[in-house]
């Protein structure tokens, strides 16, 4: 890693309102963080892509949408070498501008896919446990293939805004920026990051306490496939807890310092005061990347099918 004395010694900096960072501690974390999500996360769902196109059959509704959030993270990994590089190279972006606005927006769209399809595995089996009989679920694989190319129209629809980014620095590649103008820090994509969680939030712990209530009622709480279906929906729960609730707590931390600041503070001094919370929240981004990694152990559990085939090729 070759940074210049200069960049070293810089501290937070403001370009028109929006502060730049100099990253000394992202450059010296995220190239190894993102480096290692890239391998363990390519080798997951690219096991889990081989397995559902060549090894699973027949498809079912729900198999649609598990091979779907197995593409959106296995598209989001694809993009984190660039990002590696970006931060190995010192916040210096070599790729051009529009190739930036291009990996942000894999990263954007893939992110909100996650969380969209993991609302909808939850949603799915909800229906399955508390709504056994509803003619949804004997959803065809095509009327299922339809229903996931809308959530992608969606996806991407809420995501597209990244390619008219600007950025003011040419070698500054980044989507989150801190505005030291309060009123400009509600942008749609920092709306769009929120709302991508907090919806799917909502929705997966609906499913899950109304799974749970409804299996105690009907005293199988001790049933094998209950347990499962727990079990499941517990993984669901835990996996995007941890790893999309600390960026989106952050995001809103730096919005309420910003407010509270920029009333206290001259512009000059608000990106430097801001500059430890702005790396905070970088650095639980990457653990978002960090669900693409884990999401094949919802895979495992599933569907016994499933586990069947993952301990066969693994042996």
């Amino acid at each position: 890693m070759s940074l210049t004395p200069a960049f070293l010694s810089a501290a937070a900096k403001m370009h028109n309102s929006k502060c730049h960072f100099n990253g000394t501690v992202l450059i010296s974390v995220l190239p190894s963080l993102l480096g290692a999500e890239f391998v363990l996360g390519g080798l997951g769902n690219g096991l889990a892509l081989w397995i559902f196109c060549c090894h699973l059959k027949p498809w079912k509704s729900s198999t649609v949408l598990l091979f779907n959030l197995a593409m959106a993270d296995f598209l989001l990994i694809m993009a984190l070498p660039f990002r590696a590089s970006y931060y190995n190279a010192g916040l210096q972006w070599m790729y051009g501008e529009a190739m930036c606005n291009i990996c942000l927006f894999m990263l954007a769209m893939n992110r909100s896919g996650s969380t969209v399809f993991l609302m909808a595995i939850a949603g799915d089996r909800y229906m399955r446990v508390v709504h056994p009989h509803h003619r949804i679920n004997s959803l065809s694989v095509s009327r299922a293939t339809c229903f996931v190319m809308g959530l992608w129209l969606l996806t991407i629809t809420m995501t597209a805004h990244v390619f008219s980014l600007k950025h003011t620095n040419t070698t500054y590649c980044e989507s989150f920026m801190v505005d030291t103008e309060p009123s400009h820090n509600l942008s749609w994509h920092k709306f769009e990051f929120l709302f991508s969680f907090i919806i799917p939030l909502v929705v997966i712990l609906y499913c899950t306490v109304h799974i749970i209530g409804k299996l105690r009622g009907r005293q199988l709480a001790q049933h094998e496939k209950t347990k499962k279906a727990l079990c499941f929906l517990t993984v669901v729960v835990v996996l995007f807890t941890i790893c999309f609730l600390p960026s989106n707590l952050m995001q809103v931390l730096i919005w309420v310092e910003t407010q509270r600041r920029a009333r206290a503070l001259p512009p000059a001094e608000l990106c430097p005061a801001l500059e430890g919370m702005t790396n905070a929240f970088f650095l639980t981004i990457s653990l978002t990347y960090f669900n693409s990694v884990l999401d094949p152990v919802i895979y495992y559990f599933s569907s016994p099918a499933i586990q069947n085939l993952f301990r066969k090729t693994l042996h």
